[in-house]
């Protein structure tokens, strides 16, 4: 019978069958750890381990901030702050070759400063910004491709959802976390902007400029983006100057979207309703991943696998940047097949016990993690961005959205060796914080 280490490598091959086989990722390793973990310690005690990942998974006061700055991203959108910065964007960059592509991913990263949500980021951008160049002639897998790389920006710039459970995961501040995504976060647009502007130099058929605007109109489109200067500046500039903790912060995030929306016009019940119930669908997502990959967990301790990988990586007489450089290929290589939520949930258990023994700051590998995930994001067959896309743009086969994907991806390459490089363009800014 296999037992041990192997046991554990089983379990996650296991997971991994299972999750290509479109079991949810939350069953999927829930059932494996509660197996597992009665395979290598007896079913006797199982009852209790399941109850106890269940508590200990769902008690600490520090996820409130999930279910809170998800709600603060679902009331910005109600009250129109996406059209507001798509709008400021297509005045500032639109009349560049290629420049509503830009302003797509503009949009994107400012919009996933009230969002947190890739998912949400994509859809909502889409929908504005695909009609609008598909009216001026952009190509389709330019277009497309922005939006869905745009989108992954939700996810690094704060607040991030992806911040918060990796960050309660290994026991780091959020609030270092999520300012030490920021500077990352604009390079990623910047050069997803420069993917933009590449495509384009090369066909300059895929994107063509429109009108330049004056500057009265770019004031005026500015003025209308005061609310999400608002909210980054209360949730950030709060937790940056320690007036709040990330929990604080992300109440004051989320009564301010809806005080902001109710100021808009824009919150009637109907709406109300629909925000706190697309918040609760998906707080409870989130908060079943989260215990099947404690059960998990759970199981892989048992095994030893940790301190067996540890212990493998110490004897093959590896530097830690040839280990570093194997743990992104993997984790591209997972991106491929799961959400990117679901990746760090099921390795982080092993990886950051290994990581931190190879001597990496565990602010700047939560960076480089949430920036791997990004790729996952965008990455076929389970790039979850890209089906986002699909289901919101009609007559969008998913071909099209990969053939433009690529320079996106490949700029995203850049950004971590970047980030590789000079790890200070993650630790530079938390390094002023109090806490």
């Amino acid at each position: 019978m296999i037992e041990g280490p192997a046991l554990g490598l089983a379990g996650f091959a296991a997971v991994l069958v299972l999750i290509m086989l479109r079991v949810p990722v939350a069953i999927a390793m829930g059932v494996v750890g509660a197996l597992g973990y009665g395979l290598s310690n007896g079913f006797g005690t199982l009852g209790l381990i399941l109850g106890k990942s269940l508590f200990e998974t769902i008690s600490p006061v520090g996820l409130s901030v999930i279910p809170l700055f998800i709600l603060m991203g679902v009331f910005a959108g109600h009250g129109g702050v996406s059209y507001s910065l798509y709008n400021l964007m297509s005045a500032l960059v639109g009349h560049f070759r290629g420049g509503l592509a830009m302003a797509t991913v503009g949009a994107s990263a400012l919009f996933g400063a009230v969002s947190g949500s890739s998912v949400a980021t994509t859809a909502t951008i889409g929908k504005i910004a695909m009609p609008e160049m598909r009216r001026l002639g952009y190509d389709d897998r330019l277009s497309s491709a922005s939006v869905a790389a745009g989108g992954t920006l939700a996810v690094m710039i704060p607040p991030s959802i992806l911040f918060v459970v990796y960050g309660l995961m290994t026991e780091n501040s959020i609030g270092q976390l999520f300012v030490a995504g920021v500077l990352p976060g604009i390079l990623g647009a910047l050069l997803y902007m420069g993917a933009v502007s590449w495509m384009t130099w090369r066909n300059p058929a895929l994107g063509p400029g429109k009108t330049r605007v004056g500057w009265s109109r770019r004031l005026r489109a500015l003025r209308e983006v005061w609310q999400v200067v608002l909210l980054f500046g209360l949730v950030l500039g709060g937790m940056y100057a320690n007036f709040f903790a990330p929990t604080e912060a992300a109440a004051v995030g989320a009564f301010g979207a809806i005080i902001l929306a109710a100021l808009s016009g824009r919150l009637s019940f109907r709406a109300l309703r629909a925000g706190f119930v697309d918040t609760a669908t998906t707080s409870a997502m989130i908060f079943m991943i989260l215990v099947g990959a404690a059960i998990f967990n759970y199981f892989m301790d048992t095994t030893g696998f940790t301190d067996s990988l540890i212990r493998a990586v110490q004897e093959a007489n590896l530097d830690r940047w040839s280990v570093f450089l194997l743990l992104c290929v993997f984790y591209i290589i997972l991106g491929c097949v799961m959400d990117s939520l679901s990746m760090i949930l099921l390795t982080i258990g092993a990886v950051y016990p290994l990581v931190i023994s190879l001597g990496f700051d565990p602010i700047w590998f939560g960076v480089i993690l949430v920036t791997l995930g990004e790729i996952g994001l965008i990455t076929p067959p389970v790039g979850i961005n890209l089906f986002v896309l699909m289901g919101t743009v009609p007559n969008l086969p998913m071909q099209t959205i990969c053939r433009g994907i690529i320079p996106f991806v490949t700029a995203d390459c850049v950004r971590v060796a970047a980030l590789s490089l000079v790890p200070a363009i993650a630790l530079w800014l938390p390094s002023f914080m109090k806490y």
